[in-house]
């Protein structure tokens, strides 16, 4: 083997491994690239599902809320009417003691 095909032999291999290396490279930021889409997508998942999951969360709080207002408020009108027919009741009463009351004096 002579002195030229030495150096054809050395820079063909050269050339074989800068083509290996750029490849390398080529890979290597593929794979950094796809990890990073993969990473956002992974948070942009967890988002999705946390929002989600809050929603409902807040949706099951709120239901109960509007139940417990519910039957608050129905005790309340019952107690009004209450009131309301009581006070029906002892109006004359009270008109009559006014009355009186007036009277004496």
């Amino acid at each position: 083997m002579g002195r030229a095909d030495v150096l054809r032999t050395i820079r063909d291999a050269e050339a074989d491994a800068k083509a290996t290396l750029e490849k390398a490279e080529r890979e290597a930021s593929n794979l950094v690239m796809k990890a990073r889409a993969d990473a956002a997508e992974t948070v942009s998942k967890g988002r999705q599902d946390s929002d989600a999951e809050a929603n409902a969360i807040l949706e099951k709080s709120r239901a109960a809320s509007e139940k417990e207002a519910t039957a608050v408020s129905s005790e309340g009108d019952s107690e009004l009417a209450n009131v309301h027919d009581s006070g029906e009741k002892n109006r004359s009463k009270a008109i009559d003691l006014v009355i009186s009351n007036f009277d004496q004096s």
